[in-house]
């Protein structure tokens, strides 16, 4: 591996991080992971808000707890951790420094939030007119909403997610549920990272930044995809349907004898090949059952057929029979499945990382695989302002007197 594979894909490449929380941090360690330099600016004495988001919290060499929250763990991996106190009008001043020194700024205050401060994309770009200066915010910065706060629960009911998730009405356990994780948190971090490196490439050519403008209720929508197409094209309004699919049968969860599994029949030859491993051959050519979209019609008689025979086995005993010839199936694992599952262990997605608190981390491993760029793992989540005099001298080259200065007036 050369010089340059070691370095990562984007190396070189300066982030200024003002957001916190879980979108833009997901962003940018992202972006971090693929070689860039990141620094997370943070409030002296609290730093970002889910560093108090525990228990969990990681636990010391002699497994007491550190005061490090696993959800700030999970999406500040590879940064480095400056304080510095924005209130102040030299705290301003030097996080102007530091925009004029970055590629990039991430930021999701509220619109208008940082104008105060004088670091909006206005005041920064003219000081910086290369830079790319990503905001995210619930609602986007123009609308009726633009000026409201917007947290991923909220915009996962205005977006129309939790209208599709859940129970239809009159089930058991019925309503409209949230997903289990802030998924249009990660969406909207994930869509952010897309804008940066499209921002990037158009800077190549032109020498000019942009601001960025990204929304969470707009990434909601979009994340609606086929969802979204069925109500616009049809005009029908989608419903709750569980594990369902409105758009193949069968395409949800199946009770077995000791708990469910999952079958996912995406075309008809699957659909024979799964009637055969049940024992009922003669599904597959009946006229209810033979084509999508006659499964579809006939969803409710056909799930019902299907449930009488899926419970005669074990969840292993249908996954082997069904894998075996070709019917796409798998468990529902608990979280402890997933991490023992022998896939997932092979793509190594449960890692360690040194940590200066607690000796090691476990984090979860970057998805990402590159043959000549590959992602790198280099600095655990770091500790509140863990990297403010390495970055000061870094970027500003500030020496020590100047750095103490600084600390003496509480600006650092």
């Amino acid at each position: 591996m050369d010089d340059l594979t070691r370095q990562g894909a984007l190396s070189g490449l300066r982030v200024l991080d003002l957001s916190r929380v879980l979108a833009g941090p997901w962003a940018s360690q992202l972006l971090a992971d693929l070689g860039a330099d990141v620094v997370k600016v943070e409030r002296p004495g609290t730093g970002d808000d889910t560093r108090a988001w525990g228990p969990p919290w990681l636990s010391d060499v002699d497994g007491e707890p550190t005061g490090e929250s696993a959800y700030y763990l999970s999406a500040n991996r590879n940064k480095r951790s400056v304080t510095i106190d924005m209130a102040q009008a030299d705290g301003q001043a030097l996080i102007r420094r530091l925009a004029g020194k970055a590629d990039v700024v991430l930021e999701n205050f509220k619109v208008g939030g940082l104008e105060r401060y004088g670091l909006d994309y206005a005041t920064l770009s003219a000081l910086n007119p290369r830079l790319i200066y990503c905001s995210i915010t619930g609602f986007g910065q123009t609308g009726p909403y633009a000026a409201r706060a917007g947290y991923d629960f909220l915009i996962q009911g205005m977006g129309g997610l939790m209208s599709l998730t859940g129970r239809p009405d009159g089930a058991p356990g019925e309503g409209p549920i949230k997903v289990g994780v802030a998924l249009t948190d990660v969406m909207t971090g994930l869509y952010s990272t897309v804008a940066v490196l499209a921002a990037l490439a158009h800077r190549e050519r032109s020498g000019r930044g942009q601001h960025i403008d990204l929304a969470l209720l707009d990434v909601q929508i979009a994340a609606l995809a086929n969802q979204a197409a069925n109500y616009l094209i049809g005009g029908d309004v989608p419903r709750r349907m569980g594990n369902a699919h409105p758009n193949i049968v069968p395409y949800q969860d199946f009770p077995t004898a000791d708990g469910y599994m999952i079958v996912a029949v995406g075309n008809d030859s699957q659909f024979k090949a799964l009637c055969e491993a049940l024992g009922r051959p003669q599904w597959a050519h009946d006229d209810r059952f033979r084509s999508n979209a006659q499964r579809v019609k006939h969803r409710d008689e056909l799930v019902a057929s299907l449930c009488g025979v899926t419970a005669e086995r074990t969840t292993a005993q249908w996954v082997a029979m069904l894998e075996e010839r070709g019917v796409p199936c798998g468990p529902i694992n608990r979280m402890d499945q997933v991490f023992a599952d022998p896939q997932v262990q092979a793509r190594e997605m449960r890692m360690e990382m040194t940590h200066p608190v607690a000796g090691k981390v476990p984090l979860v491993a970057n998805p990402i695989r590159m043959s000549e760029t590959p992602v790198q793992y280099r600095r655990a989540p770091p500790t509140l302002g863990e990297h403010t005099d390495a970055v000061l001298d870094e970027w500003l080259a500030l020496d020590v007197r100047e750095v103490a200065a600084l600390r003496d007036r509480n600006v650092v």
